[in-house]
């Protein structure tokens, strides 16, 4: 089985308008509501794939409640930390021949009680994992060291810790080691202090081979259109993807991730892990809805992605 977290999680809301007026009245006519949150696109994604999949996290108030409604009606297990405030939402207005606007909530703010009551929740659960994916940001409250005490939980009971985030937790992580990380551009920039040039493979090598990835299984590193730059313990790799028609690119980071965690639970190979991600990520971005896939493209599309050594 493998364990999602999604500490953060939200109600995204989209409206979709023709024109947006300011200072005034906008009504519209189209509105969609998911369950939001990097990690809830994890969990889609793994559930897609038929794969055995548990959510967890910490929800709160009618909107925790909408959010686990939501994934009973898709069939995915869940067993959330549940707390007295109210999860947050997220507000999209798509408007004006592709523009778009965002208002989104903080979230709720989080005890030092809370925090650690969560923590005992969530080692529970690690006893029936084979792996854990944690994605996205933490909610206010909890320090940015809070994803490496969850990574150290995830060692301690033997199993695997991918981890997508980004920032300060994210440099905090690298000291637990988790199994997994994905970094941006600018995020790896971020760590290590420089200016990288992905299109230079032999600085993009020196990069990943830095010291503070140490004892680091994965790092992957997106190159967009052109897939993904991957180092996977002392083996580089580079994934490319055929042209796609892209609908909607939110979400493919995700989906990258829960191929890739859907591959390692099976024990696959690395270059089959990372093409796994590659395939997932690819048909998200063929999806208006964030987090979801067409499994039945499966096999056309990871039959044309490419990896290799290098």
């Amino acid at each position: 089985m493998i364990l999602t977290v999604t500490m953060n999680p939200s109600i995204d809301i989209s409206y979709q308008l023709d024109h947006l007026v300011i200072d005034d009245v906008n009504r519209v006519s189209q509105v969609d509501k998911v369950a939001g949150g990097k990690g809830l696109n994890v969990s889609k994604v793994i559930n897609l794939l038929n794969c055995d999949v548990l959510a967890t996290g910490i929800t709160g108030g009618y909107f925790g409640q909408f959010i686990e409604n939501q994934l009973k009606q898709l069939e995915l297990a869940y067993k959330f930390y549940h707390i007295d405030q109210e999860t947050r939402s997220c507000i999209a207005i798509l408007h004006d021949g592709g523009k778009q606007t965002e208002v989104l909530e903080g979230g709720p703010v989080l005890s030092e009680k809370e925090g650690q009551a969560f923590l005992d929740h969530f080692q529970g659960l690690l006893k029936d994992a084979n792996l854990v994916t944690m994605s996205g940001s933490l909610p206010k409250g909890l320090g940015s060291d809070y994803y490496a005490k969850m990574v150290d939980l995830i060692h301690a009971s033997g199993k695997k810790a991918l981890l997508d985030t980004s920032g300060a937790s994210l440099a905090d992580a690298l000291s637990a080691k988790p199994d997994l990380i994905k970094p941006n551009e600018s995020e790896l920039q971020q760590l290590l202090g420089q200016k990288i040039d992905l299109d230079d493979e032999e600085a993009l090598k020196k990069a990943l081979s830095s010291e503070v990835f140490d004892g680091i299984e994965w790092i992957v590193v997106s190159l967009g259109a052109k897939g993904a730059f991957a180092k996977h313990n002392d083996q580089f790799f580079e994934a490319k993807i055929p042209k796609i028609k892209v609908v909607s690119p939110v979400g493919s980071g995700d989906s990258t991730l829960a191929g890739m965690a859907v591959a390692m639970d099976s024990g696959l190979a690395p270059q089959e892990v990372l093409k796994y991600g590659m395939t997932t990520g690819m048909l998200n971005t063929m999806q208006a809805k964030t987090g979801w896939i067409d499994p039945e493209l499966f096999t056309e599309y990871h039959d044309q992605v490419q990896v290799v050594e290098k």
